[in-house]
């Protein structure tokens, strides 16, 4: 009751400006391609990047290229005005967030690099560079990612068409839409 109260107070008051954001989950749907067209769960980074101003009704996932995302990319232009999807490993969070924002991303989504990975999130902190980034930076589980790689390189495609940020209170199916995998 009131200690719950007072902790809260203290936590909104006393914490950075960024706010409450222990287990603050985001959402985003892929659209196509349709066998992966599941909601998927991530986290944004706790201390650095942006925040979605936006809601994207359809934006392209492109898988980075290379994955780990820690230097000059080869598929850089189709990252321009899209969202990258990179694989955790290599450099920090917040080079990989640098990198993608460097060639004109509006956001990133790193998964893990643990493929069996379906339940644990990472909490993306800052790296010791005092460096900043300005987009978002989300994590996805490691099987998520994998998914939808594995689902990228079945169809020959270069991206996902992905919905982002899905509210997903208002989905009353919002459990029969999440991936299969993800279930125990």
């Amino acid at each position: 009751g009131a200690a719950m109260l007072l902790w809260l107070w203290l936590c909104v008051c006393c914490c950075p400006a960024r706010g409450l954001r222990i287990h603050e989950y985001l959402y985003f749907q892929v659209l196509s391609p349709g066998d992966i067209r599941y909601i998927f769960t991530a986290t944004p980074a706790k201390d650095f990047g942006g925040v979605f101003n936006t809601r994207y009704d359809q934006i392209h996932l492109v898988p980075a290229d290379p994955p780990e995302a820690c230097g000059e990319l080869n598929n850089g232009v189709f990252i321009q005005d899209q969202i990258a999807l990179v694989e955790r490993g290599g450099c920090s969070f917040l080079s990989k967030t640098r990198v993608i924002q460097e060639h004109g991303g509006r956001a990133v989504i790193i998964a893990d690099n643990a493929y069996d990975n379906d339940s644990f999130y990472i909490e993306m902190i800052q790296d010791s560079s005092r460096r900043t980034a300005d987009i978002p930076a989300l994590f996805l589980l490691g099987r998520d990612g994998y998914m939808i790689r594995r689902s990228l390189e079945q169809h020959g495609l270069p991206w996902a068409v992905i919905s982002i940020p899905v509210n997903v209170t208002s989905i009353p199916t919002y459990e029969m839409m999440q991936p299969p995998w993800t279930f125990w």
